[in-house]
């Protein structure tokens, strides 16, 4: 196993799918195949305008044919391990360039940049892992257990090299695979998709201690194999959360507000709503709401 690189971009001819699958030509599938079982980070190119850089991470579960496309392959990603970061890390920030395995010997970047899989050090990996989930006094948690602040301040993500480094490495893995830690990130990710805003009401409600008192609502659960994705989210005051979930409220593909016609007290409801009677759409067109997970809240959890 080994971990990797790949490089994902919104409109690509491939049928990528980031959080269920990668595909690519068959001069990767070696490269590609050493991933499996192992973790990768998604790149997207800084030629891309406004470019996320290193943008998520994911685990491979296994890589077969593609029976679509002769001569392409799919990597499948292993259910509920996709995580966006909250911080996207550019590919050159403002300490160099952060993946140093694409350097060549004078410290220049080399033709590796340019491969669309490729494979990534157990440092290099950290290092992406620790700057895209890199935590904020305004995000932390009110109780819980140790953050990544914490963990920092105990010497265990430093970034210089260290005994026993798969000790290391573990520590960022189960670090992304922590339900906690996914939930507090997954909030962070959309309540910055959303501007702190409730996509339902429209209210940005900040608290005296300046936190936002705005929720992040998974629009497939997690449970019934919703991923941790921006556009499988919206951020939605507690009380719309709280109708949101028992499928008092949904949305239409083009976020119109729908009303279960069981709720005992609709107009109350549809008083909640914004002026629009459709959602707020995020900033980004990007994490907007994928029309997948919305069916499926229709279809599965909707009081029509």
């Amino acid at each position: 196993m080994a971990k990797g690189v790949f490089i994902h971009r919104s409109d690509s001819i491939y049928d990528d799918s980031p959080a269920e699958r990668y595909q690519f030509p068959k001069q990767y599938l070696r490269r590609a195949s050493e991933c499996i079982g192992d973790w990768v980070i998604y790149l997207e190119p800084s030629k891309i305008r406004s470019s996320r850089g290193y943008f998520a991470a994911a685990k491979i579960e296994r890589i077969v044919p593609d029976p679509s496309f002769a001569g392409m392959y799919l990597a499948l990603i292993e259910p509920g391990t996709y995580l966006d970061f909250p911080n996207p890390v550019p590919f050159n920030g403002a300490s160099g360039i952060v993946e140093r395995g694409v350097l060549n010997d004078g410290g220049k970047i080399s033709g590796r940049a340019q491969s669309a899989v490729r494979p990534l050090s157990i440092q290099d990996f950290n290092r992406i892992v620790d700057l895209g989930l890199a935590e904020s006094a305004d995000f932390l948690p009110r109780t819980g257990d140790a953050d990544m602040a914490t963990i920092r301040r105990e010497g265990r993500l430093q970034d210089t090299q260290v005994p026993f480094q798969h000790e290391v490495e573990r520590d960022r893995i189960d670090y992304l695979g922590s339900r906690a830690v996914r939930d507090r990130m997954f909030r962070r990710r959309i309540l910055a998709a959303y501007d702190s805003r409730c996509a339902i009401t429209g209210l940005r409600l900040i608290n005296g201690g300046g936190r936002a008192e705005v929720e992040a609502a998974h629009i497939r659960p997690v449970e019934h194999g919703g991923p941790d994705i921006a556009s499988n989210g919206l951020a939605l005051s507690g009380t719309v959360h709280w109708m949101f979930d028992r499928g008092l409220v949904s949305l239409t593909d083009d976020l119109e507000i729908l009303v279960s016609r069981q709720a005992n007290d609709p107009d109350s409801i549809r008083s909640l709503i914004n002026r629009s009677g459709h959602a707020l759409p995020p900033i980004r067109p990007l994490d907007r709401p994928h029309p997948a997970f919305l069916a499926w809240h229709r279809q599965h959890c909707f009081k029509a």
